[in-house]
């Protein structure tokens, strides 16, 4: 690794650290290799920061970790200085917070916007990626860390007639960046994930007719969204180095909250009951965080389903369509559990059906209308919230070839292999943020990038301390990780659901548990202990004598 670049050998585009995506992940990373005296180019195929808040512009979207938690705490002036609005922030807001970062680090400069990586490969002479980005450039960097996110590359649903559709169709993940009017239109949308709870009830205020087409129904919490108040704020404020604290180490997914002390079944049907009743009124992700076992037992995972199904009975009036988005065939939690803002009180309104897809799929999409079970349901627009291919789904639009040509593709055709989530054997000085294999996306994802970001950094101090060019996972370490990351998710309930943690979404996708459910705290830990003790698992080499990983 070099000193700081010189205006000539950035003229030659030879980095030590090729950064591929400008979302949180790809900023702090950035911005902590320039504190490193390290030269970095970031590239990023939108047209601006942000990452995923820069694509999902749908209406609705906000995020639902609380935004006092949804921040980076690596600077304390940031964390005291910027003023979030709602308890759950917005899109625009978070899209705006992201800018803030960009211009007050001063990132900007060292970002290359409108590109997109097509491909990297590693020359084992030289210890080197060559980096083709889409403008036709090739540049060379020392290491590559994939900053691509988890929730970036949209799911296209393959449906017969989609293309000779004569509306406008529009995807949650990559929506028009100006504001779209559905006024008097009959509009459909497609899935009931997050990004389908989020919108409906707003385009359902704007449209003519909104139809619903439902393949499963998720199990949902009210957000209880509000404005945040200056009290509120000041107290996150005061309490940040403890609130971070507990997040990193004590809470299993990021988020501060109250641990539970006991499972479902250690309180009676009086007093259960009303805890859940609390949760609900409270609302927000911590509903799942009331008991300590609703995600290991399957009896105390049923009380709490039972619950949620009891309240959208008791909210949706019509008892079909009732019936029809009560969740039955797998446990709350298994797939990722969603937070809205009158989700169910919007199938109340006259302008609202629901179709449901499971029993009877989509025959096919006609010029004007999307055909089930024989009868045409006329629409004017469609809207698609089919999801992404998560976690591994961006990673794999690129070429990325390691030692022998192997393509990283090749080797995870049956399933992402990683030790940590960081690196993939055979894949040297390749380093992956929240990758598979990680807390990621079961996780506050803010809470475990800064925890990457670091590792990767301290990590490369050692490499430039040690006079270490090369780094990569042992494939026998790899391979006792991939085992315990599936061992510790089928001690769980999340195996029984097919959901996108499983891949389950994506037809021919191979069915692997991918985020790591230990906990983050566990994890950190873990991460921590193998760094101590000279970064084992991971086969480093010198220059001159690169030592070389077994082929995986």
């Amino acid at each position: 690794m070099s000193a700081p670049s010189s205006p000539a050998s950035q003229a030659s585009e030879a980095y030590d650290v090729v950064i591929v995506g400008a979302g949180f992940a790809g900023m702090y990373m950035l911005h902590r290799l320039r504190g490193l005296g390290l030269s970095a180019r970031v590239f990023e195929q939108g047209g601006g920061v942000g990452g995923t808040w820069y694509w999902n512009r749908y209406p609705g979207a906000r995020c639902d970790v609380e935004s006092m938690q949804y921040s980076y705490s690596f600077s304390d002036e940031l964390q005291q200085e910027w003023d979030w609005s709602e308890r759950y922030a917005p899109q625009p807001e978070i899209l705006k917070y992201a800018n803030h970062v960009a211009d007050r680090f001063d990132l900007r400069r060292d970002i290359q916007f409108e590109t997109r990586v097509d491909r990297a490969e590693f020359d084992e002479r030289s210890s080197t990626w060559s980096v083709t980005t889409s403008d036709g450039k090739t540049v060379s960097a020392s290491f590559v860390v994939l900053a691509t996110g988890c929730l970036s590359n949209a799911r296209k649903p393959d449906i017969k007639g989609l293309d000779i559709f004569k509306g406008p169709v529009y995807h949650t993940s990559n929506w028009p960046h100006e504001p779209i009017d559905f006024t008097g239109l009959r509009v459909g949308i497609i899935g009931t994930g997050s990004s389908g709870i989020q919108s409906v009830p707003v385009i359902a205020e704007q449209a003519k007719h909104l139809t619903v087409f439902q393949r499963t129904p998720n199990y949902s919490i009210p957000a209880r969204n509000a404005p945040l108040t200056p009290a509120e704020r000041k107290t996150f404020r005061d309490n940040y180095p403890a609130i971070r604290h507990f997040a990193r180490w004590e809470a299993r997914n990021g988020i501060y909250t109250e641990l539970p002390d006991r499972g479902a079944l250690d309180d009676g049907d009086n007093e259960r009951r009303a805890k859940y009743e609390a949760r609900w009124a409270r609302g927000g992700l911590t509903f799942m965080s009331v008991y300590n076992n609703l995600g290991l037992d399957k009896t105390a995972n049923d009380t709490a389903a039972g619950f949620v199904r009891e309240k959208i009975g008791e909210t949706v009036r019509d008892p079909a369509t009732a019936k029809a988005l009560q969740p039955t065939t797998y446990p709350i939690g298994t797939k990722r559990i969603c937070i809205d803002t009158d989700y169910f009180e919007t199938f109340n309104r006259p302008n609202v059906s629901l179709v449901d897809i499971k029993t009877n799929p989509i025959e096919e999409i006609t010029a004007n209308a999307v055909r089930v079970a024989g009868h045409d349901h006329e629409v004017d627009a469609l809207v698609l919230a089919t999801g992404f291919d998560a976690m591994t789904g961006s990673v794999a639009r690129i070429d990325i070839r390691g030692r022998g040509g192997k393509t990283l593709n090749q080797k995870w055709a049956e399933g992402p292999k990683t030790y940590l989530g960081l690196m993939s054997a055979g894949f040297p000085n390749l380093f992956i943020i929240t990758g598979p294999g990680s807390p990621s996306v079961l996780s506050n994802m803010i809470v475990s990038i800064e925890q990457h970001v670091d590792w990767i950094a301290d990590c490369l101090v050692y490499m430039r301390e040690q006079g270490l060019a090369t780094m990569e996972a042992d494939v026998d370490a790899e391979e006792k990780w991939v085992a315990h990351v599936n061992d510790v998710a089928h001690g769980t309930l999340y195996p029984q659901a097919n959901s996108w943690y499983m891949g389950a979404n994506i037809p021919g996708k191979p069915r692997i548990f991918m985020p790591y459910i230990g906990g983050v705290g566990v994890y950190r830990q873990i991460c921590n202990d193998i760094a101590a003790k000279g970064y084992e698992g991971f086969v480093m080499g010198r220059a001159e004598q690169p030592r070389r990983a077994a082929a995986s």
